[in-house]
């Protein structure tokens, strides 16, 4: 890691592709992510939905704990999932459902 910044990539990821590990801790998380014109929730609500979208449901478990730690309600996390449902298709509101219910209360 370079830096003082939290490292917030996976050991796994660090492994693997440690530069991919610098850029998330040092450019998502430590820059992007931290830039004043999004609030640290507004940036939850985005991201959230962007990969429920996407279907990336790897990366969404991560991020709706995110979420919640940003202030973001498990009833917002749903009703995302529900409306994105209209949007995303039907498979990713259901499977953004499941990845909400294996996350801790």
């Amino acid at each position: 890691m370079t830096g003082t910044n939290p490292r917030v990539a996976p050991d796994r990821i660090r492994e693997h592709a440690p530069k991919l590990a610098d850029l998330t801790d040092d450019v998502l998380f430590a820059d992007v992510w931290e830039r004043p014109e999004l609030s640290p929730r507004d940036r939850s609500l985005i991201t959230v939905a962007a990969l429920m979208a996407l279907g990336r449901d790897v990366q969404l478990k991560g991020h709706m704990g995110r979420a919640l730690q940003n202030g973001v309600t498990r009833d917002e996390l749903a009703e995302i999932a529900t409306h994105l449902a209209f949007y995303a298709g039907w498979p990713a509101g259901m499977t953004a459902v499941n990845v909400l219910a294996e996350l801790p209360d």
